[in-house]
Order: C-alpha cells, then structure tokens, then sequence
C-alpha cells in the first residue's frame, strides 16, 4: 500500500472534510469566547478544542483556521478611525486563500495527524516525533514568508510521549505569528504542561435539532436520508461524527433488530443471535462487527441507566422503552446490568486485540446478557 493510498485519520467515513464544512452548528459559546480573545487583542497562541468526539471540533478549528488566514495580521482602523471588529468567524468570500485552504494547497496551514507505520502498511496508531519533525521544517521554512501561520493537531491526544514533549518545546517556546489548534477528545491523556500552555474552548453534544442541521452540514452531497433524528441523537450521544457512522452502516435498522432480539429474552431466539453473530465474519463485515460490539455495549450502557432513571426517552428503537423497563425495573437490576457493561466491554476488547472469531465473541457476549436476563 503507498502512502497515498491510506485514509486520511481526521476525516469521518462519508462526512466531507471539516475544512469544507463552512458551518459549526450548536457550539455558539466557544466560537464568541475566540472571537472575543481575537477582537481584545489577546489571541493566544495555543489553543485546546475539547469535546467528545464528533461534536464539531475539527469543523470549528477549520473554521478559525479560515478567519484568521483571511484576516490581515494587523487590522487597520475602520471608517471613523476605530479598528474594525469582526462579529463572526465567517471569512471574507472572496478572499484568495479560501481556495487554496480548499484545495489543501495553503502554505501557512499544517495539519500535524497520524502517519503511516513503520512499514508503511497501515496509519500509524499515534502520532510519533517523526511528524512533529515535518512540523519543525514547516515552521522553519514558511518562517521568512510572513503572515500569519496555523497549525493543526488533530488529534493531540494521539500523540506518544516523544511527539508530545517535542510538541511542549513548541508551545513554551512559540513561533512568532502561529497559532496552534489542538482537538482533543480526551484532554485528559495530554501532558498536563501542555493543557497549562493552551487556552480551553469546551464543545459540547447536541440537541437533536441540531443534531439534524449539523448531519446535513458535514455529510456529502447527496439526499439527506429519512432519520429519527431524536432517536439518532439517543444512540449516537449528540456527536455528529457517531451519527454519521450509524448512518453509513446502517446502524439504527442493527439497533433495531438488536433490540427485537433482546426482547426476546429470557428466552433467547437464538437463530437470530447466531444470524446477527454470522453477519460479522469475514473481512469485508470487519466494520460491522466493530459496530456491533459498540451497539451491544450501548444497549448494555442504556439498560443500567434505565434502572435508575427509568426507561429512556425518547427511545433508540421501536420498543426499548418497554424491553428496558421489564429487563431494568430497579436501583438493583441497574447494578446488575452496569457490572455485565464492564466485564462484556473489557472481554470485547479483549477479543479484538487477539483476533478472536468475531462469530464466537459475538455470541459468547449475547449469551451472557441471556444469563443475566434470567
């Protein structure tokens, strides 16, 4: 496999890249808390974009990206000698940057993600020193250009120790005119020196209205697809990324069956448990089965929720509200269905990382639910 042939780690399976996606749906707050630093003369030089993942961070940081690259890097003063404010992060239409960032092909913009391996084979499964590397030439060489420069991390809790620590060199000591973006996922992974050095903008998840304009926003041209969207916004945890995915593979139609089996419960058909098991052999369904595992675990997840706070609304699929309610009707069912939640998730993830049969991992997994359900 070449290097040109391997996926790009920042971009969701049938979402357009966050650079395309001109608009940030539900995250108002942290764009004002940026344009404000911005209009106050106090735009800091790192920045840490947090949120679970999918919510629109790497769209927002496209998007400051955008503004300040069609900003000039000292605005002169306005009509009456004031300087001129932007109210938005919205960039100039019709500035020639706008088509270079599109096309990927601005000079000022690096973009610091996971590279291949070391055979080259396969993405790397962090981000190593070596990109970093690639990071200090660009800041060297685009040095005697001028402007301003923007570098992305995406995802800066990707990083190992190495590319970590020589990311902190970059940001005690910054550039003069850079701006640093790091998206984080789980913040908490990073060096806590380098959370100090970063001013925070925190996302969060979204309605599901919102939920609905940002899936139109960030999916491919196409025809939008015919969705509950409260109940995509349930299963998908108010992250559009996590929508997106559902969407391309089918994921409300497997809840929903995953749901239907379940409810057959205590008494398990366990033809259709060995149909849902079958359908993640083979690597052509190695998406599905990971995507199995995942709904399996949400289900669990839900189930011990429903026994404290009592059954889900609105629900993810025709008939959960009910199936929870029988299966989880108390504080101690709850406790119960928690602890099958933790064990089943560390022996799915178990089973992945010793390439255990996805038939029989699935399976064991669904035959244990039917014990707890007895």
């Amino acid at each position: 496999m070449s290097l040109a042939d391997l996926p790009d780690p920042t971009l969701a399976p049938g979402a357009r890249h966050p650079r395309d996606t001109l608009r940030l749906v539900g995250q108002t707050r942290a764009e004002e808390d940026f344009l404000d630093a911005f209009n106050m003369g106090r735009l800091h030089h790192g920045w840490l974009l947090t949120g679970p993942r999918g919510v629109g961070k790497a769209t927002l940081a496209w998007r400051i990206t955008r503004f300040l690259m069609t900003r000039p890097e000292d605005d002169g003063p306005g009509l009456f000698g004031e300087p001129e404010q932007p109210t938005s992060l919205d960039p100039d239409p019709n500035h020639p940057a706008l088509s270079r960032i599109h096309a990927g092909s601005e000079p000022g913009i690096f973009v610091l993600k996971r590279g291949a391996n070391a055979t080259e084979s396969a993405l790397s499964q962090d981000i190593r020193v070596d990109e970093v590397r690639k990071l200090r030439s660009f800041l060297h060489l685009s040095a005697a250009e001028g402007g301003r420069r923007v570098v992305i991390i995406d995802a800066a809790d990707e990083m190992n120790t190495q590319a970590a620590n020589a990311v902190l060199k970059l940001l005690e000591e910054p550039p003069p005119r850079v701006t640093f973006l790091l998206i984080a996922h789980q913040p908490a992974r990073l060096l806590p020196t380098i959370r100090s050095r970063c001013r925070e903008l925190r996302l969060g998840t979204l309605t599901p209205d919102q939920m609905e304009a940002a899936i139109a926003a960030a999916e491919e041209e196409g025809e939008p697809p015919d969705l509950d969207h409260h109940a995509l916004a349930a299963l998908s945890g108010g992250s559009v990324g996590a929508a997106i995915r559902l969407i391309n593979q089918d994921g409300m139609t497997t809840y929903a069956k995953l749901v239907d089996l379940m409810g057959t419960l205590p008494r398990l058909d366990r033809l259709g448990a060995l149909a849902l098991a079958e359908s993640c052999v083979g690597k052509a369904n190695e998406n599905r089965f990971i995507l199995v595992l995942n709904l399996i675990d949400l289900f669990l997840s839900r189930a011990a929720r429903a026994g404290v706070m009592g059954p889900p609304h609105p629900e993810a699929a025709p008939g959960e509200a009910q199936l929870l309610a029988r299966l989880s009707p108390d504080d101690q069912a709850a406790m119960k269905w928690a602890a099958l939640h933790q064990s089943m998730g560390a022996r799915a993830a178990h089973g992945r990382a010793v390439n255990l049969d996805p038939a029989a991992l699935v399976m064991d997994i669904v035959l244990e639910i039917t014990a707890a359900a007895s």
